[in-house]
């Protein structure tokens, strides 16, 4: 595809804490096409220096954050960006006022690659404490029919990268319980945090597995590419309507303060 500027897209780490950045420029600069610029981002600090949202309170805390970003991203002329969080964290808030960026997060855009792959999904989560919102989400994006189950392995998100050995082995011990009992025919991994483990288990259970990383990464490039190639820019009208500018500016809440803490750039090749 010819094109005179890179796409640009914002991989956006919902939390005020930079220390996996680097994991995810690594995924970014790993997956993304030559044409593509990605920058990875975390929320600032003052946002609330957390290293995981898998609480609904949490997820409250830092969304106000994460409209800031987005808001932000889109006025640098991004063409997509991804919300880093399985739970999809404020992903319809956020469309609001993203303008003509299009904004995807990890569940849907694992969910719609899983459906493309397979009849029939498992998704292997952390703690059980999860299964009751990300089922919520599945059923709400239309693919309850597609999902053989919710597996959890036992894990919180600060635990995946703290033994790898462990983890994988978790992680292969619920994915062979949902292929081999429920018959699933595609695993996705149900935390951005269980990155880097999807070739291993893939390899070794014999059907694709979606790492929820790369997948909002992969379907924010596409939707990016589409947008370039198409014209199909996102519909900001009736659920997706913005609230007025006049309103925004009167009550002072969306432009303050710095909107991320941190950034890696991956530039494009």
């Amino acid at each position: 595809m010819a094109q005179s500027e890179p796409i640009k897209i914002m991989y956006l780490n919902p939390v005020g804490n930079s220390d996996y950045d680097g994991v995810f420029a690594d995924m970014a600069r790993d997956h993304k096409l030559p044409g593509t610029e990605v920058h990875i981002t975390s929320l600032p600090p003052s946002e609330g220096s957390f290293t995981h949202i898998e609480y609904r309170s949490y997820e409250a805390m830092v969304t106000k954050g994460i409209i800031r970003a987005v808001r932000a991203a889109a006025r640098e002329g991004f063409d997509a960006l991804a919300i880093g969080c399985f739970y999809d964290t404020a992903l319809h808030d956020a469309r609001e006022i993203s303008e003509g960026m299009i904004v995807t997060a990890p569940c849907l855009s694992s969910c719609e690659i899983a459906a493309t792959l397979s009849n029939r999904f498992g998704i292997v989560v952390g703690r059980r404490k999860w299964v009751h919102q990300m089922h919520d989400t599945v059923r709400d994006y239309g693919h309850e029919h597609r999902l053989s189950g919710f597996y959890h392995v036992g894990l919180g998100v600060n635990d995946f990268q703290k033994d790898h050995a462990e983890t994988e082995r978790r992680l292969l011990e619920a994915g062979r319980k949902a292929v081999e009992e429920d018959y699933a025919e595609a695993l996705i991994l149900g935390c951005t945090m269980e990155i880097g483990f999807y070739r291993e288990v893939e390899k070794k259970l014999g059907v694709p597995v979606i790492d929820p990383s790369i997948a909002a990464l992969k379907r924010a490039e596409y939707g990016a590419v589409l947008k370039r190639q198409c014209g199909w820019v996102p519909s900001r009208r009736w659920s997706s309507e913005p609230p007025p500018e006049e309103e925004i500016a009167c009550f002072g809440q969306f432009d303050t303060n710095e909107p991320f803490g941190n950034r890696v750039v991956v530039e494009a090749a």
